[in-house]
């Protein structure tokens, strides 16, 4: 079996690796609508077996500017409705000549185990409560765009920090890269602090508001809860939420970012999601650009032929 370069997880990859893909990234950051022949002639599918917009749309533009044939996979008219696996599924686009399947699937570690099995290159677009890669290096090149820096940033992630696979992305990352990541939200979603890596810390909704320079809200994920844990949406924007009064005791310089989808008044007040200190729109822009970093490294097997093309159209 030939073998591919995936991208599985954040915490697959180097250090080195995550700033090439931050470098090749920010390279089309800075040339919006710019098309490129680079995957001509090369069959990409989208597997999405959890509902997405942001992600799956922004995979499918940086797809299109990259010159690849998209295929969009629709799980509720596929064959996995007769039984078939995911396995199944993504050999079947083998056999077909599809040559990198992005999934996001609810499963935790079911891209990384089929990573194994598969001839193809393998996009992890979100597993379950595990990890959401692409998500974690758009916010990382937002940081470094807004700071020019991520070594020295103090980073606060506030809310369903437990069922959170954004999260789970980012606790291996900004702590490698030199930031001090801050959890903060209700008792009952927030991580067992045994298992949290050296230079990420637990601290109260006061703190990590005031000392951040990143403040990063989480939505409350209700379809990942088996039970209600608050009585209404607004006791929970007070008790936990990102009101107008807690975003004037920011930092100055102090910037406000969301994964999205944002539930307006619930985890940010509706005012703040486009406010001069928020990044939010930004994200999304910065999502194409890191998508399309990604699928250049995955089709160029990661090594000296993706170094050698970071800063150049020629990829």
């Amino acid at each position: 079996m030939e073998n591919r370069t995936h991208l599985t997880g954040i915490k697959e990859l180097t250090v080195e690796q995550i700033e090439q893909l931050l470098m090749r990234a920010d390279y089309w950051a800075n040339r919006p609508g710019e098309f490129t022949g680079t995957l001509a002639g090369r069959f990409v599918a989208n597997l999405f077996f959890e509902p997405s917009t942001r992600t799956r749309f922004s995979f499918e533009v940086a797809e299109k500017r990259l010159g690849a044939h998209v295929l969009n996979f629709a799980a509720e008219a596929s064959s996995t409705t007769k039984g078939e696996t995911v396995y199944d599924t993504i050999k079947t686009l083998e056999a077909m000549g599809v040559e990198v399947a992005v999934i996001r699937t609810r499963h935790n570690g079911l891209v990384r185990h089929l990573a194994s099995q598969v001839g193809l290159a393998l996009i992890n677009a979100g597993d379950g409560t595990n990890e959401h890669p692409t998500q974690c290096l758009l916010d990382l090149l937002t940081m470094k765009q807004q700071f020019g820096r991520i070594s020295g940033l103090k980073v606060a992630i506030i809310g369903d920090i437990r069922h959170s696979r954004v999260a789970g992305s980012h606790l291996h990352a900004l702590p490698r890269l030199g930031a001090e990541l801050l959890l903060a939200g209700p008792p009952e979603l927030m991580p067992d602090i045994s298992t949290l890596p050296h230079g990420v810390k637990t601290v109260e909704l006061e703190e990590a508001i005031t000392t951040a320079d990143v403040v990063m809200m989480l939505r409350v994920q209700l379809e990942r809860h088996d039970r209600t844990l608050f009585a209404s949406t607004d006791v929970y924007h007070a008790a936990y939420g990102l009101t107008l009064e807690r975003a004037a005791r920011m930092k100055p310089e102090a910037v406000i970012m969301h994964p999205a989808p944002v539930n307006r008044g619930v985890e940010i007040h509706s005012d703040l999601v486009e406010a001069k200190p928020s990044l939010i729109a930004k994200q999304v822009s910065n999502g194409v650009a890191v998508r399309m970093a990604v699928l250049e490294y995955v089709l160029h097997g990661g090594g000296t032929t993706w170094a050698s093309c970071l800063q150049t159209a020629a990829c």
